[in-house]
């Protein structure tokens, strides 16, 4: 059996309001509480901007014999029933979240060259005991041209937290590009809009 099977999923709130935002913080912290129970490892690798309601979107990896699995039963829709804790005399009470996988949906991202990585290790307070940090270990990766970072400092060895923060680091990557790609998606869907009801340039009478 392959313990190695890592699965990568994209939570998003689409184009809801702050309250599928919620939903969307509500919907990671359950999907992690679940990966754990299920004896899998679960990171949330990158999110969009955190407003004090929760991320627009965030992409999630799940690694684990099972992952392929447990990932089945979370991709699709998600609905969430709840009174809006953002406007509280709003009538609404269902807010949908979206998970979808990148594996069955691959985003081009550009290639990132070794030479414009900037990496830098430095000691990281663990959660104390036998298993805090006690070397420098911790990792963090920084893209020069972009400024964009990640860091690692769960891992044991700096190896690892290299490892693990590239992978970080490329997820930023592949959700900004998500995120452009739907802003481009929106914009035409809006000026698909605008032609069926803007102001006609020309009129043609037949």
């Amino acid at each position: 059996m392959n313990d190695n099977i890592e699965v990568r999923l994209l939570v998003s709130s689409g184009n809801g309001p702050a309250e599928c935002r919620f939903a969307v913080k509500k919907t990671l912290d359950a999907m992690g509480v679940d990966a754990r129970k299920a004896g899998l490892k679960f990171d949330i690798t990158a999110s969009t901007s955190d407003s004090k309601h929760g991320p627009a979107s965030a992409l999630v990896l799940i690694m684990g014999a099972q992952a392929d699995h447990f990932a089945k039963d979370w991709i699709g829709s998600i609905l969430w029933i709840f009174k809006s804790p953002i406007r509280p005399h709003h009538k609404r009470r269902n807010w949908f979240v979206g998970v979808f996988s990148l594996t069955d949906h691959p985003v081009h991202i550009p290639d990132v060259k070794d030479k414009d990585l900037v990496i830098e290790s430095f000691r990281a307070g663990g959660p104390g005991g036998q298993h805090q940090n006690t070397t420098d270990s911790a990792v963090r990766i920084t893209h020069s041209p972009t400024g964009m970072s990640a860091i690692s400092r769960d891992e044991r060895s700096q190896h690892r937290n290299r490892q693990v923060a590239r992978q970080r680091l490329m997820s930023k990557f592949l959700l900004e590009k998500l995120m452009c790609d739907r802003r481009q998606k929106e914009s035409q869907n809006q000026l698909h809009k605008e032609l069926e009801r803007g102001n006609p340039v020309r009129t043609f009478r037949l």
